[in-house]
């Protein structure tokens, strides 16, 4: 049964189409462990609504934090908060009790959910700033997820507690629904809200692009605190009648990924590329028996077009890499399946369901293929960062939102990104992309990942460096590496100098940034 097209304003309204044309269809699983089918999901979430209006005194507008590994409670929990009408605030497990203190405060969260296990950071933050704590456990799939720490709820026999649910009011497209910080890289991370409006448009952004339908699988393998795993591989899935498969530790396991995939007969994934190297470079030493997937997609950080090409060499699909923010309730652009147009390496593809403009520093229109900041408007991007008028007024000049990148479309309206207008090296006035110095590096065969980056110089004020992990087994020097560079890049964008190194410091969803690397690697020089 196919769903009809849909015009469906609110992400509550998308899946309960789905749930309806599609119940019987598994829609979240754990090898090994537990399925749900898309009705039982469905119920799940009303009742866990239903119970977190009654018990927790959810209202609308009231932010609920969640701090869980990628587990199905989180699933269900995630979805009972949007459905009871309050914001769900999914936050990273690793954070110390200070960051959490950071951001259940920002957040102004009235309520912390973890799993059974709990977390004790987040735990002594709420506490310390008198947040109530509770526990979401399912025993089974016949369900209700148990809450242990709310107050006292009438016997949980069994039954979903529909008729709570039907109390529930109605979600609107206005309803903030989810709450999520920026990664922080330049400045104090920024709160971004996102409303139902927002999350439906997405998620019918990425169901298009990717022709996603109930027919599909995929396995989770990023964090459902970022929008990345969130939007792309769980709530677009969901909304498709497809399923996803959660990995029963909780988290990407390089041992376990194909076996899920093949369990769970997923026909995509979705990562960011220092996932796709690990897995390539598990093939290198360990191939498997690798289901047929209809695409790879990679998004989140810039792909080295050898990386894609080593991807799709060894897992026989298309790799289409994509460009999103967290601004944008995720996706903004993609290189579209082999059907519908070419994909070509280096670049994140054509806007999907929104405009986008590149904009010079006044506002106005940049020629193809010429260089300027990447803009786009559309209803999947946020009305604004929380609280913050300063940042609100640089971001939406002239009428769009502005995403701080520098890029190029072509005449086939493709972008290609050159790097953070703040990342962006100048060396004595020569502007140096970092991007395309990675993928120079990356082009290398004993490099497995790699990174450039700016450092303080008297001369030039600014400097070029990289650090690189070389392949297992890979006896990689310094002069190889920078003999391959002069032999593929102009000289002045050649690294000075070359840190080899068997790690790279990393964001919780697996980016490398910058900034933290050069800290890591330059001392810097006292005056």
């Amino acid at each position: 049964m196919a769903m009809a097209t849909t015009e469906a304003t609110t992400l509550t309204a998308l899946l309960k189409e789905a749930a309806a044309a599609f119940p019987t269809r598994r829609a979240v699983a754990v090898p090994g462990r537990l399925e749900l089918t898309h009705a039982a999901l469905d119920a799940l979430v009303d009742a866990a609504a239903a119970r977190l209006a009654a018990d927790a005194g959810v209202l609308p507008g009231h932010v609920v934090a969640l701090s869980f590994p990628n587990t199905v409670e989180l699933v269900i929990m995630f979805l009972a908060v949007i459905r009871a009408r309050g914001v769900a605030a999914p936050l990273n497990p690793a954070y110390t009790q200070e960051e959490f203190e950071f951001y259940l405060s920002d957040s102004e969260a009235r309520l912390l959910v973890t799993n059974a296990e709990g977390n004790a950071a987040a735990q002594a933050a709420a506490a310390k700033l008198g947040l109530a704590h509770a526990a979401a456990s399912l025993h089974d799939a016949a369900g209700p997820v148990h809450l242990a720490g709310l107050p006292a709820h009438a016997p949980e026999n069994g039954s979903h507690g529909g008729g709570a649910a039907g109390s529930l009011s109605p979600n609107d497209p206005s309803d903030v629904a989810l709450f999520l910080h920026t990664s922080g890289t330049t400045s104090r991370p920024k709160g971004v809200p996102l409303k139902q409006r927002n999350l439906a448009a997405s998620v019918r952004n990425i169901r298009s692009v990717y022709r996603l339908a109930e027919t599909d699988a995929t396995v989770v393998v990023l964090p459902l605190f970022h929008v990345h795993g969130l939007l792309c591989a769980l709530l677009s899935s969901l909304a498709s009648g497809a399923s996803v498969a959660l990995p029963a530790a909780g988290r990407f396991s390089a041992s376990t990924f194909w076996a899920d995939m093949r369990a769970s007969g997923a026909t995509w994934y979705t990562a960011v590329p220092t996932i796709h190297q690990i897995i390539l470079d598990r093939h290198a030493s360990r191939p498997e028996a690798y289901p047929a997937l209809r695409f790879i997609r990679s998004c989140s950080a810039s792909l080295a077009p050898a990386i894609l090409e080593r991807l799709e060499a060894a897992f026989s699909a298309p790799v289409l890499e994509a460009y999103a923010m967290t601004e944008a309730s995720h996706l903004m652009t993609s290189n579209p399946l082999p059907e519908d147009g070419p994909r070509k390496p280096g670049s994140v593809g054509r806007a999907v369901g929104q405009e986008l403009a590149v904009l010079d520093e006044e506002g106005r229109l940049v020629a193809a293929g010429s260089p300027g900041e990447v803009c786009v408007r559309g209803d999947n991007v946020t009305a604004g960062y929380k609280g913050n008028p300063e940042a609100n007024e640089a971001a939406f000049r002239f009428g769009w939102f502005h995403t701080g990148d520098i890029g190029v479309v072509d005449d086939q309206g493709y972008v290609r990104l050159v790097g953070r207008i703040k990342e962006l090296i100048n060396r004595g006035g020569e502007k140096i992309s970092p991007i395309e110095v990675d993928a120079v590096l990356l082009g290398l065969p004993g490099v497995a990942q790699a990174v450039s980056f700016g450092v303080p110089d008297d001369k030039y004020g600014e400097e070029i460096n990289c650090a690189v992990i070389p392949r297992d087994g890979s006896a990689l020097r310094e002069e190889e590496v920078l003999a391959h560079c002069r032999r593929n890049l102009a000289s002045f964008k050649v690294p000075k100098k070359v840190f080899i190194t068997d790690d790279l410091p990393k964001t919780a969803t697996g980016k490398i940034q910058r900034r933290i690397v050069a800290q890591h690697f330059v001392q810097p020089t006292s005056a």
